[in-house]
């Protein structure tokens, strides 16, 4: 298949267990402000930022990013 057919795949990462939306931000959109690169990644991601917390008690309570979420680290692509 010629490269030019191939579309470009929006960036995203895998994160790692522990990771919240902070150190997200700060490890992947360094460039930004803390509060805008928080903003930001959040809103690329309301797939997984609006799904419900665990409950507090659960292992992992209290954090809304599992490792096998995709995390975008780049807006949407414009067509």
């Amino acid at each position: 298949m010629p490269v030019d057919n191939l579309s470009r795949v929006r960036k995203s990462i895998l994160p790692t267990e522990g990771d919240t939306w902070s150190i997200v931000a700060k490890r992947e959109l360094p460039e930004l402000a803390p509060d805008e690169a928080l903003a930001k990644l959040q809103s690329w991601n309301l797939h997984v930022f609006m799904r419900a917390a665990g409950a507090m008690a659960a292992p992992g309570g209290g954090n809304p990013i599992l490792p096998s979420d995709v995390v975008f680290i780049e807006p949407p692509l414009a067509t």
